[in-house]
């Protein structure tokens, strides 16, 4: 079975997603890129701020913190 994509901001807290696309602005799209957010790669949402932004992931072996409408890109 395989489940529809969806964005990272629509994760729970420890949960993980691959990622399959890069979308949204230019320059976004070339900053994630190279901190290693690349298309096929795990990643698991660590924790969010108190009021929702921004949220951290673990992407390979280090935290990474975006903002909420990127993670929904």
């Amino acid at each position: 079975m395989t489940r529809k994509p969806g964005s990272l901001a629509a994760l729970f807290v420890g949960g993980s997603a691959v990622v399959s696309r890069v979308r949204g602005a230019r320059a976004v799209v070339r900053r994630l890129l190279e901190v290693g957010l690349v298309p096929g790669t795990k990643v698991t949402l660590r924790r969010v701020a108190p009021l929702g932004d921004p949220i951290e992931l673990k992407v390979r072996n280090f935290a990474l913190s975006i903002w909420r409408s990127e993670a929904k890109r």
